[in-house]
């Protein structure tokens, strides 16, 4: 089990669920995760449905602004690195060549963040812990376990990153794409692979789960669907991507886990 009481700088360490139907996905994922939601109000109306396992954050799902909905944002889950600043990194974002789509702001008194893009168009978070670090349980069967960039141009996504976070990449043998690991100082810390012609420059999440296929057979009973896989992957481990009923597309891992 990867419990955490805190994270490196650098590290991808929470993600949430920006949704039109926060009700519904609160039940898909409770069926397919086991997950047991607590909606905490937030100032101004409104709610962040925190998600535990056992008693311990593992994401979050929250109703997606009306400005995203008006502008005809997918519904989607969301990437975020823990910094030591958030005010330094999104500087530094910008310095890099990225965007700062939302300046760094205080989420109450559990941390500061800025939503980011960068050059290549993918959307992740930095957050700045303060009384809340993130996920409490990482790198088990329903928690997240690994987190994918998919980037327009592979060869310079690792330069932008690198300059802002420090990571240094390497890459994967023997899968059926050029990918790339991430590490994070020695620590592994997700991967990187070229996107494919239809889909948008983005950061993906991955849950881990037991057994791939029948996760994905839950997913479509509970009114998801399959979009890729399962895959096998380098003979010890499975994948698949998924999408939930309101569109949110995730993936599903069951292998190996970093502690």
């Amino acid at each position: 089990m990867g419990e955490r009481a805190r994270y490196e700088p650098g590290t991808f360490s929470w993600t949430d669920l920006a949704t039109p139907d926060a009700d519904a996905a609160k039940a898909f994922y409770g069926a397919l995760f086991g997950w047991q939601a607590e909606d905490l109000p937030v100032p101004g109306g409104g709610y962040y449905s925190m998600q535990r396992l056992d008693g311990k954050n593992v994401a979050a799902i929250a109703p997606q602004p009306q400005a995203q909905r008006d502008a005809g944002a997918p519904s989607a889950w969301q990437s975020y690195v823990t910094v030591a600043s958030a005010d330094d990194a999104a500087a530094r974002a910008g310095e890099l060549g990225g965007s700062v789509h939302a300046p760094p702001f205080d989420v109450m008194d559990a941390g500061r963040m800025a939503v980011i893009q960068d050059p290549q168009g993918a959307f992740f978070m930095v957050w700045e812990p303060k009384n809340n670090i993130g996920a409490e349980l990482v790198n088990a069967p329903g928690a997240l376990c690994w987190n994918e960039l998919a980037a327009a141009e592979l060869n310079s996504a690792p330069d932008f990153y690198g300059g802002l976070f420090g990571w240094t990449t390497e890459p994967f043998e023997g899968g059926p794409m050029r990918y790339l690991t991430i590490k994070n100082g020695q620590a592994v810390n997700g991967g990187m692979r070229e996107k494919q012609p239809e889909e948008p420059p983005n950061w993906s999440v991955y849950f881990a789960v037991e057994d791939v296929d029948a996760a994905l057979a839950r997913v479509t009973e509970l009114g998801g669907g399959a979009i890729a896989g399962p895959f096998e992957m380098a003979g010890t481990a499975k994948t698949a991507v998924a999408r939930d009923p309101q569109g949110a597309v995730f993936a599903l891992y069951a292998g190996p886990l970093e502690p």
